[in-house]
């Protein structure tokens, strides 16, 4: 028998195998979150119900870009999911043509979650990744398969100079054939009578398609893209409420270990599949966290719906609600609001006085403020 280094290399690999038993918990697990998420979400009103998908989908695309090692800036992705949800973004900065293609990438791989996966849909969302052929300083076909021109496709991370090797993936002249059979799999119908739980089958579509990386650059976002529109379809629901690529990016050193692992080993692909459903977990126990801040944050504003206030004040007390880490000083305040000491004092003594902060039980010699929620 041929020696193989990666599972690609195998005549059965897409074979592929797992342990239902060591799974069942983890599926379970997943499911009920999945059904608690959705029923809190839908006992919000309207408003927060958007303002929930404007963040999660927002989070989506900022870190599977920031796993790739680019940065997009956060208030123009915003801006642009905010005009895709139909949500007003006059007081957001516009986004660029770059950005915004990105972002309709990402609604297309979700909203039209229940027709099939076709080979033109993904050619498409490669061209809206790289709308001027380039990646970088490098000029990259756009919207084609890759070709053997460049040699073998490794699939690496780290920096310049730190780069680490994780698999090769197939030649080129084997994508035609493999990406059919991907297809032809990805759209199968009979996943019920398969006993395939769609939340596992996210995880072999993930894994399937990351070996194959059949383009030039855009892969590890294409294959998350792949991923979300499968738990679109376990969700039964085109709305995103959560991101397992802020997940993936948190535990990234891990992924690239789990997926080297799993390259070099068998058909039998267990180990991966429990670190996908225990990431997908994580994903879905944060954005749990994340709507009882939205709710919390709509319950504030409600009570204090009379009070008159400045707009650092209202800016400060958003940040506090939402993503506010350690304590808050008055030095902390006139740093990130860009205002003195003196106005920073003022402004904390008022929203003291209107029952909004006060001050902090274990502040010790220096005094901090919390929230009165």
């Amino acid at each position: 028998m041929k020696h193989t280094t990666y599972i690609h290399e195998r005549s059965d690999w897409t074979q592929w195998q797992w342990s239902h038993k060591e799974l069942l918990p983890l599926v379970s697990r997943v499911r009920i979150l999945q059904g608690r998420l959705l029923g809190k979400l839908s006992t919000l009103g309207f408003d927060l119900n958007v303002e929930t998908q404007l963040d999660a989908v927002t989070l989506e695309i900022v870190k599977t870009s920031e796993i790739e090692g680019e940065e997009l800036n956060i208030e123009q992705v915003r801006s642009s999911v905010a005009m895709h949800l139909g949500v007003d973004n006059s007081n957001m900065p516009a986004a660029t043509l770059e950005i915004d293609a990105v972002v309709t990438m990402m609604f297309e791989s979700t909203y039209h979650y229940e027709k099939p996966l076709l080979l033109d849909d993904l050619l498409g969302w490669h061209r809206a990744l790289f709308p001027d052929g380039y990646s970088g300083l490098y000029r990259i076909k756009a919207g084609s398969l890759r070709d053997n021109s460049q040699g073998p496709m490794q699939v690496v991370s780290g920096g310049y100079g730190r780069e680490q090797v994780h698999f090769v993936a197939p030649s080129a002249d084997r994508l035609d054939h493999e990406l059919e059979q991907f297809l032809l799999w990805f759209n199968t119908s009979d996943d019920k009578l398969n006993h395939l739980d769609l939340v596992v089958k996210a995880g072999v579509a993930h894994l399937w398609f990351v070996t194959l990386h059949p383009f030039d650059d855009g892969n590890g976002r294409l294959t998350r893209a792949i991923t979300e529109r499968v738990l679109a379809q376990s969700d039964e629901s085109h709305q995103r409420f959560y991101s397992m690529s802020a997940q993936i990016l948190k535990q990234r050193n891990d992924y690239y270990k789990i997926l080297e692992r799993t390259q070099k080993g068998n058909t039998d692909i267990t180990k991966w599949l429990a670190w996908f459903l225990q990431t997908l977990e994580q994903a879905l126990l944060s954005a749990l966290e994340t709507t009882d801040k939205i709710v919390s944050k709509a319950k504030f504003w409600q009570t204090h719906r009379e009070q008159a206030l400045n707009t650092r004040q209202v800016k400060m007390l958003n940040t506090l609600l939402t993503d506010f880490y350690g304590k808050l000083t008055t030095k902390k305040w006139a740093t990130m609001m860009k205002c003195s000491a003196d106005t920073a004092l003022r402004d904390i003594n008022d929203l003291v006085d209107k029952g909004m902060l006060q001050k902090s039980v274990a502040s010790g010699r220096s005094r901090s403020y919390e929230l009165i929620l």
